[in-house]
């Protein structure tokens, strides 16, 4: 089974961002996945800055933690079309540590959220990561209220996206594991220690 890092893209203390991530965590843990949630409410990190960035307290740790994933889970809320600035600070901190892993995106939106997963997809590629094909976006207050899920629709997207999360975020580890210890050519052998 996979190991899922879900990264909460909301700083906001009542996330809608958050409640649909946690659900997608849980019903992940339930189906076999280990998951490690990161909440930059509770474990922040500075703002991007290349001549210090790799440094910083806690670091360390938090490159560990997206070494050990082998999806990452993106909740993000739909800023002006874009990524939020919180998960856009993530992910300007990595890029080989993406390489040859997954990408699932949840996005808060009234917009559909489009643009905002084809920003993440951008990412991941640029990362030579894979993403899958599709993400789930939701509206708040008609998705998720007071604190919960709360549509049936969105329960059912959320369910299949964990189902491909599960089955594909596996099949890609075994690969990525494959291609590290393995002697073919291929983007992963550049990773090979």
């Amino acid at each position: 089974m996979p190991h899922i890092l879900a990264v909460v893209g909301s700083l906001h203390q009542k996330s809608v961002t958050r409640v649909a991530l946690l659900h997608a965590a849980e019903a992940l843990r339930a189906s076999g996945c280990t998951v490690d949630v990161l909440d930059f409410e509770q474990t922040p990190l500075p703002a991007f800055n290349p001549d210090t960035a790799w440094s910083q307290p806690g670091f360390a740790e938090l490159k560990a933690r997206v070494e050990r994933a082998d999806v990452l889970l993106l909740g993000t809320p739909d800023y002006h079309g874009s990524v939020s600035s919180t998960l856009k600070n993530f992910l300007d901190h990595f890029w080989k540590e993406f390489a040859g892993k997954l990408f699932a995106t949840l996005v808060a939106s009234h917009e559909k959220g489009l643009t905002v997963h084809d920003q993440l997809r951008t990412i991941a590629r640029q990362c030579y990561a894979w993403s899958l094909p599709y993400g789930v976006s939701f509206v708040d207050k008609e998705d998720v209220r007071d604190g919960a899920v709360a549509s049936d629709a969105l329960r059912a997207r959320l369910e299949m996206l964990t189902r491909d999360v599960r089955v594909y975020g596996a099949l890609l580890a075994a690969q990525r594991a494959s291609d590290l210890a393995g002697t073919e050519p291929g983007f992963m052998a550049r990773l090979r220690k």
